[in-house]
């Protein structure tokens, strides 16, 4: 049999095809577009997603027996705002994770309703990026709109809707939604009424691993399958990269580095840390996780080198960064290019370089970055640490980890072991091996992990190095008190 992983990410939908051992027989990606309207805003046309993911899977499935696709589950982009009328259509735009109008929002939420009460509520605080500030915004500038709601979904949950004609989310999701009390899995009545939201509007709430229904005859015949094919919840993308790297189970520990960054750590307890810099949210595990985010990781990498140097031939900067410059620069990297969510929550913060003399040379700068970004991840870390949590080592995902030089930076700055896998699918695979543990392939998501995520390699950190990193860190966390308050200077 088949499974079928759909990675919705921001720019692209990429699909998986897996067996039942858990090999990637076949990947498809296709792009579309994202819309920026205003200055901050950042919204995608749910059709789009649907479309092309419905293309995808026609592609490829090619030459494979329909019935043998035995199910179809998703990792997808976390928080956006999808709303539906009264006949399932879509109102506006999605207002997507990175979409920045909320600040207002965000202060009413954490200042005049109180942090303790938001995470008392939902084991979180706002955040600009989180779903029920948007729906805030909506109320107050689109009241027309607003009005209009009858569902609302996140991205990744809309393609299960059109697929199977049920309205559902998973617990991981919808843990970053803002309205869910992620330690009873369940919507928080609380938050819905300040949200002024029906608890009728909100979808039906499965475990990632649960099947929310078949294909429809519509859906099957768009997609050349048949209506066998059982859909099943799947999984935001952290914590469906998670399952795609095997980090299920108690103190397993995930970093990402794509276009954000993240730092994800698997527990079986729920827990909070007392300043909310972490989130707390459901894994696709049926357990809890805790977890840093950064806004910007690997896209840093990407500003640096296309829009700066104005190169795509990343590894050939990265070669003068030989290692006995390791631990050694004096400019550092503050990694804040779209504000910052773990574990500073401001989103006015912006990136700098500080330390530049006349001998600094553009290795030094390069290095700067990737250093910067290991740094802002052992700022997570450490909150990590401080809750009691012991970890030695990590997986590591996401194009950034395809650097060797990126992956030993991070193994040294926060002296652990950083583990590489043989398959680094992400959430698509995180997605597939979802569906197969709903189809009975295997018995459990911490079963489908053991047997089918390989350890290939492992960074291991040099005590000498890391003695260095960490003198170099404790300069680095200065830098961000210190400069804080000329950010509201430079929005104002």
């Amino acid at each position: 049999m088949y499974y079928i992983g759909v990675d919705l990410g921001t720019s692209a939908v990429k699909l998986i095809l897996m067996d039942k051992e858990g090999n990637v027989v076949k990947t498809v990606s296709r792009e579309y577009p994202l819309y920026f309207p205003k200055p901050g805003w950042s919204e995608q046309n749910p059709s789009d997603w649907y479309e092309n993911a419905v293309e995808g899977i026609k592609e490829l499935t090619d030459g494979v027996d329909a019935a043998q696709v035995a199910g179809i589950s998703f990792g997808g982009q976390m928080h956006g705002l999808v709303i539906l009328d009264k006949d399932n259509e879509v109102i506006r735009p999605a207002i997507l994770w990175n979409d920045g109008r909320t600040t207002k929002e965000c202060e009413y939420l954490n200042n005049t309703i109180g942090k303790d009460k938001i995470a008392e509520y939902t084991a979180n605080i706002a955040f600009a990026g989180f779903t029920a500030p948007k729906i805030l915004w909506l109320r107050e500038n689109e009241p027309e709109n607003f009005k209009k709601i009858s569902k609302i979904m996140l991205p990744k949950d809309y393609l299960a809707y059109k697929m199977t004609g049920v309205h559902c989310t998973d617990v991981s999701d919808a843990s970053g939604m803002l309205l869910f009390d992620v330690k009873n899995r369940c919507w928080s009545k609380e938050m819905l009424d300040i949200c002024g939201i029906d608890e009728n509007c909100m979808a039906k709430v499965f475990e990632s691993y649960e099947c929310v229904g078949n294909l429809t005859k519509e859906a099957a015949q768009c997609m050349g399958l048949t209506e066998n094919v059982k859909v099943i919840a799947g999984a935001g993308d952290n914590a469906a990269a998670a399952v795609g790297t095997g980090t299920v189970g108690d103190g397993k520990c995930n970093i990402s580095l794509g276009t954000s960054g993240t730092i994800f750590i698997s527990s079986d307890k729920f827990g909070v840390d007392d300043n909310n810099a972490l989130h707390s949210f459901d894994h696709a595990d049926g357990h809890f996780h805790l977890m840093g985010c950064m806004l910007s990781a690997a896209s840093c990498n990407k500003w640096w080198m296309d829009e700066i140097i104005g190169t795509k031939d990343y590894g050939k900067e990265q070669e003068p960064i030989t290692d006995d410059k390791l631990g050694e620069n004096n400019v550092y990297y503050l990694p804040y290019l779209m504000g910052e969510r773990s574990p500073h929550n401001n989103p006015d913060a912006r990136a700098l370089f500080i330390g530049m003399s006349m001998d600094t040379t553009r290795a030094d700068m390069t290095q700067a970055v990737l250093e910067g970004v290991a740094f802002a991840m052992r700022d997570c870390y450490e909150i990590a640490k401080d809750l009691g949590i012991n970890i030695t080592e990590t997986k590591i995902c996401g194009g950034g980890a395809k650097s060797p030089l990126w992956r030993k930076i991070m193994a040294n700055v926060l002296n652990i072991n950083v583990n590489i896998i043989e398959s680094e699918e992400g959430p698509g695979l995180g997605g597939a091996m979802l569906a197969a543990v709903a189809c009975g392939e295997y018995a459990s998501v911490q079963e489908a992990a053991d047997k089918i995520v390989k350890v290939i390699g492992t960074e291991k950190p040099d005590p000498a190095l890391a003695a260095k990193y960490d003198k170099k860190y404790a300069k680095f966390k200065e830098i961000y008190p210190t400069v804080k308050g000329l950010y509201d200077t430079l929005k104002a």
